[in-house]
């Protein structure tokens, strides 16, 4: 897939609320709070002969219904597998007291969005010196594989 707006689910308790109402095409997968954020796959869209949208689990099983403003709608993410630093430099905003780190997040699909790492100099420093200590632990089992 191509980039991607980054959209996480409710965490666990969370109390689920309608919002914007997001639209799904045919064979979307889609959360429907109006089901308590059961997840189904769009089979059919709203039309002169159905007000609704028409989801069904996707192991298959019973369909239903889900009002055709979308409100009770989400797009489900793609899962997150892992997220790789770009090789550009990091920058410091010494207004905004932060650093910004480019990245690559990837995703389960195989797809990838750019964005930035956001650090306070707290972060800086901390991951500095794991930094420093993950360059000695590299260099000591170079020397022993020796």
């Amino acid at each position: 897939m191509a980039e991607r707006t980054a959209k996480e689910l409710p965490a666990r308790g969370a109390e689920l609320s309608a919002g914007a109402p997001f639209h799904p095409r045919l064979g979307d997968l889609v959360l429907d709070l109006a089901k308590g954020g059961k997840i189904g796959v769009c089979v059919a869209l709203p039309s002169d002969t159905s007000a609704s949208y028409h989801l069904r689990p996707p192991g298959g099983g019973e369909d239903w219904r889900a009002k055709s403003d979308g409100t009770t709608l989400r797009p489900v993410p793609v899962p997150v597998t892992h997220v790789t630093p770009m090789q550009r430099d990091a920058i410091y905003d010494h207004r905004a007291q932060q650093a910004a780190l480019p990245v690559t997040v990837h995703y389960e699909d195989g797809g990838t969005c750019e964005t930035v790492l956001v650090l306070t100099p707290a972060q800086v420093e901390l991951y500095s010196v794991q930094f420093t200590q993950l360059i000695a632990a590299r260099e000591s089992a170079r020397e022993h594989a020796r």
